[in-house]
């Protein structure tokens, strides 16, 4: 970026991360804590079935805080609801610490998940209106590679930790991310959608970096008519659902969100203990735990490094069809151990193969679909319905997770592991076709290029009746030109 400085930008990223950390964590805590509650380690009265409605109520938390999200994003600003989504995440910390009955722990299940709903949605399209172009990809990936961190914490440390010390720790992050995030500028959309433009342009200021005023002044007029255009629109889920321009959008976004929940990621960390419990590997449990996180940590950099290099849908169809072949692979361990009845010394050989998969499945999912899911919805829809299209996906996630926290268990009891991760299978294997023939790419496009193509004829630009007014985002290289022609084309009209 000429003329500016990306370092206030990377710093505001890593605070915003901090809270991904604290999601990351609470997501796991369920992972080193069910051999603990089978092991009676814990003062908890809970039973398996408990423990599914449990991991079940974490998609229904996380449509709540998807609601709250869409309502205090809007009205009050981006910054306010990263600090609230705090407060639920807190409760439920201090819930669990005196927690002895499962309807407890269901309680704080829901109000952790409230407060991973509320982060996952607004930070996706507050990073993607602080970013410029050329790197709004990386900094998403960053905050997820952030949340593979607080995993790999939760699982390299936990098996180790008591129950009660665990959830001493998980009280302190709240508080922290909180005052970490307290500095964090509001966003220039925001600011200019609220009609504040001293604030945009000092967000701006802060975010670029820009040593020359004259350069943050154009910026800012270009992301003013930008969001002039956006805004002409309502932002009601009527005129979501409602408008033909975002068709193309809602149906990227609902069958990438379909394929990456469907694909069962969450719940095959959540109950890994217990997976790996059924096969013939010899290794300890805990060992596996840091593996598994581990191997996310470090692959989550590997994302950062592709995703504003190769191109989202590439990364899409070949991680969906690596993903697919990993866990297909699971299955048929499954298969001939539980269906066939191979004798288990020769499956001893392979007792590997489960875990592998696995992490397999994972390495190549956080390359790919399981980090670009965070980004491509925020990229694709407009300011005017942003708010409102992330929280009804985030819902229609919630719905999904539901369905597969609620149904994994039953599923296993009553068809074994090997439907299950054939299901699984199945679902990555249709995300890749899906990627193919319906998502579009993203890669190097500002947010009006991208509205331009999927909307096509229907997208409306703002038009040109005063010579001062631009149309044109663009990249901070070439606005000061496209000014020029713009106002050079109203010229010749008048």
């Amino acid at each position: 970026m000429e003329n500016g400085n990306r370092t206030k930008l990377y710093l505001v990223t890593l605070s915003v991360s901090l809270a991904l950390v604290t999601l990351g964590v609470s997501s796991a805590w369920a992972t080193p804590v069910l051999p603990k509650f089978k092991n009676n380690e814990t003062q908890v009265d809970i039973d398996q079935y408990q423990i599914a409605t449990m991991f079940a109520l974490n998609p229904v938390g996380f449509a709540v805080g998807s609601l709250v999200t869409g309502y205090i994003a809007d009205r009050f600003g981006r910054r306010t609801t990263i600090l609230g989504s705090a407060l639920p995440i807190a409760i439920g910390s201090l819930i669990v610490v005196f927690a002895t009955k499962a309807w407890l722990l269901f309680i704080t299940s829901l109000t952790w998940s409230c407060g991973s709903g509320m982060v996952s949605t607004v930070s996706n399209y507050y990073l993607s209106e602080i970013a410029d172009k050329d790197v709004r990809g990386t900094l998403s990936v960053i905050t997820s590679f952030m949340f593979k961190f607080g995993t790999l914490l939760t699982m390299s440390v936990g098996p180790f930790l008591s129950y009660n010390t665990l959830n001493n720790i998980m009280l302190v992050l709240p508080f922290l991310f909180f005052i970490v995030c307290f500095w964090i500028p509001e966003t220039p959309y925001y600011c200019l959608k609220a009609g504040n433009l001293e604030g945009a342009r000092n967000s701006l200021r802060t975010l670029r970096g820009y040593k020359d005023e004259k350069v943050l002044e154009e910026e800012l007029v270009a992301l003013e008519a930008h969001v002039k255009n956006e805004m002409k629109h309502s932002s009601s889920v009527k005129e979501l659902f409602v408008g033909v321009q975002y068709r193309r959008a809602i149906v990227i976004a609902a069958g990438l969100k379909l394929t990456q929940i469907m694909t069962g990621a969450v719940v095959i960390r959540q109950y890994l203990a217990w997976i790996m419990a059924e096969t013939k590997l010899n290794l300890q449990l805990s060992l596996v735990l840091i593996i598994y996180g581990a191997v996310s940590f470090v692959v989550g950099l590997m994302s950062s490094v592709l995703v504003d290099r190769v191109g989202r849908r590439p990364l899409l169809i070949f991680s969906y069809i690596g993903t697919g072949i990993s866990l297909a692979a699971v299955g048929v361990y499954f298969f001939l151990k539980d269906v066939l009845h191979i004798n288990s010394d020769a499956l001893t050989t392979f007792g590997f193969i489960p875990l592998l998969g696995i992490i397999l499945a994972n390495v190549i999912s956080t390359v790919g679909f399981n980090s670009l899911i965070f980004i491509i919805p925020a990229e694709i829809f407009p300011l005017n319905v942003k708010a409102v299209a992330m929280t009804s996906l985030s819902l229609f996630g919630a719905a999904l997770g539901f369905i597969v926290g609620l149904g994994y268990q039953r599923v296993k009891d009553y068809c074994g592991l090997t439907t299950v991760f054939w299901i699984f299978a199945g679902f990555a294997f249709g995300g890749s076709v899906f990627s193919y023939f319906l998502v579009t790419e993203t890669k190097g496009k500002n947010l009006r290029d991208i509205q331009a193509e999927l909307q096509g004829k229907l997208y409306d630009a703002v038009e040109l009746n005063d010579k001062d007014e631009v149309i044109e985002l663009g990249d901070e290289k070439g606005v000061a030109t496209e000014m020029k022609e713009l106002k050079k084309d109203a010229d010749n009209r008048v």
